[in-house]
Formats: C-alpha cells, sequence, structure tokens
C-alpha cells in the first residue's frame, strides 16, 4: 500500500522568490513616492529573502546595502530630537539617490541570478 504526499508548496524551482522581486521593486517606488517609513516592509522582506532563499552572494551583498543605506536616514530620523514629522520630509535627497541606487543593485544582481539559472523562472 503506497501513500502519497502532495505539498501545500508545490516547488516551482525558482531561483528567487517572487515577494523577493516584488518588494525589491516596491522600495524605490515608496521612497520616491514620499512613503519612505512603510518601506521598511519591503526592505525587511528584501533582506530576509536574498538571506534566506537565494543562493547567489551578489544577491546578498546588495540586500545587505540596501538595508544599511534605508537604515542610517531612519536611525537618524529616529534618534533626532528636532527631526521632522515623517521620514519622507527628513530624508536627505542624497539619501533617497543611495536607498534607490542599492535597490537597483538588488534587482540588477536578482536579474543577473535568473539568468545565470534558467531554471529559475
Amino acid at each position: 500500500m503506497a501513500t502519497t504526499v502532495e505539498s501545500l508548496h508545490p516547488r516551482t524551482g525558482r531561483t528567487v522568490p517572487l515577494p523577493v522581486t516584488i518588494a525589491s521593486w516596491a522600495v524605490p517606488v515608496m521612497i520616491v513616492g514620499q512613503f519612505s517609513l512603510i518601506a521598511a516592509v519591503p526592505v525587511v522582506i528584501t533582506v530576509f529573502g536574498a538571506l534566506r532563499h537565494v543562493p547567489d552572494r551578489a544577491v546578498r551583498w546588495a540586500a545587505a546595502l540596501l538595508t544599511g543605506t534605508y537604515a542610517v536616514p531612519l536611525v537618524i530620523w529616529l534618534t533626532r530630537p528636532d527631526g521632522a514629522r515623517s521620514l519622507s520630509k527628513d530624508m536627505h535627497p542624497l539619501s533617497v539617490g543611495l536607498i534607490v541606487a542599492a535597490s537597483a543593485a538588488v534587482l540588477v544582481a536578482l536579474h543577473r541570478t535568473r539568468r545565470r539559472h534558467p531554471s529559475g523562472r
């Protein structure tokens, strides 16, 4: 008598999970759209997804860079006694550019990973 067990989450053969890709695209959109504090959610999804599920080191380093570039203005905003009411208003334009560039680095690394491993689509 043979029994088969079906998984609730079938393997699709992806090397990069879809939530990591979506979150990586959401970060620059939210930062440029003046939703900087809410952008912490896709930053966290990107870094945890990259560290846990993506074997490529370039993606991991780019995700760590994204986290660092986002964390610096966030910590400055939280520790300043005379800061603006929102993170978007308090963030320097250079910080915005660095976060968007780091997010672009994550997206390029994800794209490179997919092209290197054709089964990842």
